[in-house]
């Protein structure tokens, strides 16, 4: 069993920054492959990025790259979201997610584990 918490969520103004945080436990989260999704208001719930188990590698849609950068803490059990360059747009609810096998990034049916999400608003 994986439970995931994220963390980090707020309000900032267009072009600040916040890193947010997906802290798990029972089974260590950095040993799977883990996502972090995005759903804004009045939107589907979308995939951002996500890392391997191993951490060696990462993917990220068009939209974020260069602007979030994800990464993990394997001794504090932990993905963080790294969110520069913030934008109105960005404006969402923010899931982590673990995915126990499968290949595709995007298929939320292949994430076993959902955190309860963490708000993030970006005024302009």
């Amino acid at each position: 069993q994986v439970q995931l918490v994220e963390s980090g969520g707020g309000l900032v103004q267009a072009g600040g920054s916040l890193r947010l945080a997906c802290a798990g436990s029972g089974r260590g989260v950095t040993s799977y492959t883990t996502g972090w999704f995005r759903q804004a208001p009045g939107k589907e719930r979308e995939f951002v990025t996500g890392i391997t188990g191993t951490g060696h590698s990462t993917v990220y849609v068009d939209a974020v790259k260069g602007q979030f950068t994800i990464f993990r803490d394997s001794v504090k059990n932990t993905v963080y979201l790294q969110m520069n360059s913030l934008k109105p747009e960005d404006t969402a609810v923010y899931y982590c997610a673990v995915r126990l096998g499968g290949d595709n990034w995007y298929a939320e049916g292949e994430y076993a584990y959902w955190g309860q999400g963490t708000q993030v608003t970006v005024s302009s």
